[in-house]
């Protein structure tokens, strides 16, 4: 059975009501391997060949070496964003780890406020105990 018979009914059954130009996209040419396959819309070739009863399509060298690199300049393209990522990164670590303060600076600010703290709490101290201290008496007044 001849491979252009299926071409028609394979694009019908998949198409489903495509138009007729639909149907046309594809060429099959026999060679003595198998079938080459060109696409009439974008001109690219594929070598097809059947196995277990089914069609199974590969793109042509040309293709394929088009798309090695394509992969190979999208792979270089990814790297560098991967590389600047790493240096901003690095960069912004460094910017935020040089505005802490040392562990000295942050002991002596500590100090600052315990010392602080503690002059508040005894001054707190100082006015709860006035308020609990006796009043004295007012004087009498006379008159």
């Amino acid at each position: 059975m001849r491979l252009w018979m299926f071409v028609p009914v394979i694009a019908g059954l998949s198409a489903g009501p495509a138009s007729a130009a639909e149907t046309q996209r594809y060429q099959m040419e026999k060679t003595d391997t198998g079938y080459v396959r060109m696409d009439t819309q974008t001109g690219e070739m594929s070598i097809c060949e059947e196995r277990d009863n089914q069609l199974v399509c590969k793109l042509a060298a040309d293709e394929r070496s088009a798309l090695q690199d394509e992969i190979g300049r999208l792979q270089g393209e990814v790297k560098a964003i991967e590389d600047r990522v790493v240096k901003l990164e690095n960069s912004l670590t460094q910017k935020l780890e040089s505005t802490l303060p040392t562990e000295e600076e942050f002991q002596k600010s500590m100090g600052y406020m315990e010392r602080f703290f503690r002059s508040f709490m005894g001054i707190v101290k100082d006015m709860e105990k006035e308020e609990q201290a006796p009043q004295p008496a007012p004087a009498p007044n006379k008159t």
